[in-house]
Formats: C-alpha cells, sequence, structure tokens
C-alpha cells in the first residue's frame, strides 16, 4: 500500500532533491525508512510576494507502517493511495470489414490511431498537410514573407494546430485518461516533469520532435498516416459509412474517426451536403494582448522576479463586465504572436512560446465568447462566416500582407490612434489601427469595460506597455457534430466518429488527445479488429 502525502513545502533556493528529506521530516521517519517515493504534483505558491515557495504532493511506500502514520496523522495531508487504473476494452464481437481510417493527425487524431495500433487494429491515418519536418520548413517560409500554402500553415499538417500552439497541456480534468497521455508524450521524448508539473509545457520547439516520435512509434505497430491526403467527400449508403473519398483517391471504410481540427472549413461544408448534422455553438473571439515579460514577472513574483527558480510568470486573468466575462487564454509566458493563418486572403493570430520561455514579450488570448445569437443567424456555419468577416477585415487592415493590425493598449482605450514604432514580437510586421474597424461590436464593448479592471488586479502592469493585435479567432470551434454519448458515433452515419477539437468536444492538446483516447475506446468496444 502506498501513501500519498500532500503540502510538503520547499523553498526557492532548496533543491528538488531535498524532498524526500522533507517528506521524513513531516513523517517524523528517517529518510531510510522510506522505500519509493515518486512526485505526484508540483506547483508554485505566489499568492504572497513575500513567501514565494513551491508546494509538492507525492507518493511514498513505507512498508508496514502505512496503517500506523495514516491513523495518527492530524489532517488530510497523508491518506492511502492507489492510482486510478487505465482502462480499455475488449473488442467488439462485430469485426471490421476494413481497418479504420482516421481524419486528421493532430491530438485527437494520433493518439486515437495509437491506442488503436496498440490493439492491433491497424488504423489507417489521413492528414491533408505535409509531415512535420516539412511544415516546419512551410511555416518558416511563410513567416519570413512568403505566401500561404492552405495545405501545410500552422494549423495544418502533422500534429494539428497544437505543434504551433506553444505545447501547453494544461487540463480542466484529471484522471488515469489524462495520466496515459502524459505518459505516452513522455514516452515521445517531452519531459518527464509534465507527469507531475501543475501547468506542465513542452513547447512549440519541442513539438515537432515529440510528434514525429508518436507517428513512428504507431508505425511500428502497424499503422499508417498518409500525409497530402485531403478528404473531400463521404459514401454514405442507408444510413452507414462505406468509404471516403480523397484527393489521393476512394479508400473503401466502415469506420471511421473524424479529428479535422477547428479550422477545416472546407470538410463543414462537405459534411453539411453530406446530411451530416452540425450545430452551431458559443466560440471565442478577442485579440492577442502583448506586454514586456520583465513586468509581468514583478507583477506576479514582486522582488523575487528575478529568481533563477521561478522562470518566465505566466497569468490567468477573468473581468466580468458588460454583462459578460472577458478572459485570457492561452497565455505564452516568454512567447510569441503569430499568424493563425490557413486561408489566403484572412488574417487571425494567435500565440506559442518555446521550452525556454526566452521571449522578452509576453502575450495571451484575450477574449469573449460569442454566442450563436450574436451572429445573427440559425445557419449551422454561422460561427465560422463570422469569423471570416472579422479576418477578411484584419486581412485588408495588414495591407494584404499578413502584416498583424496592432493598437497599444491605453490608446485603444482612449480611442486614439497608436503613432510610431509599435513593440511587437509578430514575425511579419505590424500595421498600426484602429481595432474597432476589425473587431465585432460586443468584443469592443466588453474590452473597453474588462481592460481597467484587469489592469487594477495586475497592479497597473497589464496595460502600461500593452499591445492588442487581431483578431484572435480560431480559439475554438464554431461548431459541434452531435454524437451518441456512448457509444460516440454519429446519429445518422453508423461507422463516422466525430471527434476532438473540431467536433466540438475538445479545447486544447490533452483535452483533443483525451477526446481522441475515448473514441478509440468507443470504436473498439463496438468492433472486432479488421478481420478478427
Amino acid at each position: 500500500m502506498s501513501l500519498k502525502i500532500a503540502n510538503v513545502r520547499l523553498e526557492l533556493d532548496d533543491p528538488e532533491d531535498a524532498l524526500p528529506g522533507k517528506i521524513s521530516e513531516r513523517l517524523g521517519l528517517g529518510q531510510d525508512s522510506i522505500t519509493h517515493w515518486r512526485i505526484l504534483r508540483k506547483s508554485l505558491d505566489a499568492r504572497r510576494h513575500d513567501d514565494l515557495h513551491f508546494v509538492y504532493s507525492a507518493e511514498v511506500e513505507v512498508p508496514d507502517r502505512e496503517a500506523e502514520l495514516v491513523g495518527r496523522s492530524r489532517g488530510a495531508d497523508l491518506e492511502r493511495f492507489e492510482a486510478e487504473q487505465f482502462d480499455w476494452p475488449t473488442p467488439g464481437a462485430v469485426p471490421l470489414a476494413h481497418r479504420p481510417v482516421i481524419i486528421g493527425a493532430g491530438p485527437a487524431g494520433l493518439f486515437a490511431g495509437y491506442l488503436l495500433a496498440l490493439d492491433g487494429y491497424r488504423p489507417l491515418i489521413l492528414e491533408r498537410g505535409r509531415e512535420v519536418k516539412d511544415r516546419v520548413a512551410d511555416v518558416r517560409k511563410f513567416d519570413a514573407g512568403g505566401p500561404v500554402d492552405p495545405e501545410s500553415n500552422y494549423l495544418f499538417g502533422e500534429g494539428g494546430a497544437g505543434t504551433f500552439s506553444d505545447g501547453k497541456l494544461t487540463s480542466r480534468s484529471s484522471g488515469p485518461d489524462v495520466r496515459r497521455v502524459l505518459e505516452i508524450l513522455a514516452d515521445c521524448h517531452g519531459k518527464p516533469s509534465i507527469l507531475y508539473e501543475h501547468r506542465p509545457h513542452l513547447g512549440s520547439n519541442r513539438l515537432p520532435l515529440v510528434v514525429r516520435t508518436l507517428r513512428r512509434k504507431l508505425e511500428e505497430l502497424g499503422g499508417e498516416v498518409r500525409f497530402s491526403c485531403r478528404v473531400e467527400d463521404l459514401d454514405i449508403a442507408d444510413g452507414r459509412l462505406r468509404g471516403l473519398g480523397t484527393s489521393s483517391g476512394y479508400i473503401p471504410a466502415d469506420a471511421s474517426i473524424l479529428a479535422v481540427g477547428h479550422s477545416a472549413r472546407d470538410t463543414y461544408s462537405m459534411l453539411l451536403r453530406r446530411g451530416v448534422p452540425l450545430e452551431a455553438k458559443p466560440f471565442q473571439l478577442g485579440v492577442r494582448i502583448e506586454q514586456p515579460q520583465g513586468q509581468v514577472n514583478v507583477a506576479r513574483y514582486g522582488a523575487k522576479a528575478d529568481h533563477p527558480a521561478l522562470g518566465a510568470a505566466d497569468y490567468n486573468l477573468v473581468a466580468r463586465a458588460g454583462g459578460r466575462d472577458l478572459f485570457t487564454f492561452c497565455m505564452c509566458a516568454g512567447g510569441y504572436v503569430m499568424p493563425s493563418v490557413s486561408e489566403p486572403g484572412y488574417f487571425c493570430t494567435n500565440g506559442m512560446s518555446e521550452s525556454r520561455h526566452d521571449s522578452p514579450f509576453a502575450n495571451s488570448g484575450l477574449v469573449v465568447t460569442i454566442t450563436p445569437e450574436d451572429t445573427g443567424s440559425r445557419h449551422p456555419l454561422a460561427g465560422v462566416h463570422f469569423q471570416q468577416r472579422f479576418e477578411r477585415l484584419a486581412y485588408l487592415a495588414g495591407r494584404r500582407t499578413y502584416a498583424a493590425p496592432i493598437q497599444r493598449a491605453r490608446d485603444f482605450l482612449a480611442d486614439r490612434p497608436s503613432h510610431g514604432q509599435v513593440p511587437s514580437s509578430y514575425p511579419r510586421g505590424t500595421v498600426p489601427i484602429d481595432l474597432g474597424l476589425i473587431l465585432p461590436s460586443i468584443v469592443l464593448q466588453v474590452l473597453e469595460r474588462g481592460l481597467p479592471i484587469m489592469d487594477r488586479r495586475f497592479f497597473g502592469l497589464f496595460l502600461k506597455d500593452a499591445t492588442l493585435t487581431g483578431p484572435e479567432s480560431r480559439g475554438s470551434s464554431p461548431v459541434r457534430l452531435p454524437r451518441d454519448p456512448n457509444t460516440r458515433q454519429s446519429p445518422t452515419v453508423v461507422g463516422l466518429y466525430p471527434c476532438g477539437e473540431g467536433a466540438g468536444y475538445a479545447g486544447g492538446i490533452i483535452s483533443a488527445a483525451v477526446d481522441g483516447v475515448r473514441t478509440a475506446r468507443a470504436l473498439v468496444a463496438s468492433y472486432a479488429r479488421p478481420g478478427g
């Protein structure tokens, strides 16, 4: 039997290998009494600038002493511990006629494929973009001023949008499925510390290696990935999936996981034509705020802002303004603002950071939830059309060059233009404008009321030298594809499994990967291996 001990404190200057001694001291035992220990959780307590410290939870094994120690503990900081086990079903009775096909090689698709490959299903993954090595080169060409490649860019290609969106591995949920995803990432050249950090992060520089390693493991298990293969049509007969029309030809399929991501707008249109149900759902739209990282460090850490144990500080803020929440999203400490562009003639922003967090800038999405009612239409793709409207305005405001429309935050609040050189980490240059020209009125109203609230909570440093670029419009999918809560299949197409962020069931790398795991689990529970 193991024990879990919580709230073990280490000072900023304490090395992590001091942890066993701290645990022994808390338990009132000699350090040699602990035969095994591992960190379960590590977080920074930064509530008081004069008392910054790390807080750990750990699993420990103390043979023959567990019951005694739990019995004499006086609080909730020590308890029996048994890790929840990852569950996987026995394959269903009906064999698949063909190997399962996964549409999209983002987190949802890759993790669904990997788990299916582990179980002998030999999945085929179809990815419209290029493999990650070539994709990185395509993105670098675009950053240097080249044209948009609509099939290989910041959003499409191996690893999906997550490959160039910072590598944050946070999740609102926990449990064995999340743990399994993190273990797989750690085994694919991810850092071991992602298994226990409160806000685990890989960085956009490390993610290509992780993604490539995961794909190669999948291939070694009998899976296959085909790049530059865009799904263009579904073959549906009598309410059942029969096959897929692709840019490379027809592929028979009786089970397919649809994991295309939130920017496959042409796929949404195709699904609608084929009678697959889609629903408009709330989504987020706003701007990306950027500040000097040093000011963020001071606001969060005070006089110890430069302590080497701390690194670049982050933040998570919410302000209630005008009946709606303005909230930060995808905060990138020591990061860069980048173009989240997949379609020629449209522009929007995102953020990323590398594992070292060594940019002099911090940035974050600053968004408002847009409801279907805000779009003024009941059409299932009304949210997509709403996004495109403001992305097009931003492209035109950027002089059709993919320069980022920008305005100093204080100029925005004062309703005045920004003049001169406006500092930014954005790679393709900026164009100072009035952001009111490229944002919906509801977003402008909430920004005007919410920004001063956030600034007060951030000791006046949130807006001091901040800039706003936009629009930030691809943070979540404006569409949901209904699915049965048990089988996870489309209610009208047997064998079609909507999955991940593009289907409206995830928001970020981990939640998308977990949705892929759970969708693969549902497929296995329904069908036996092909020919088996």
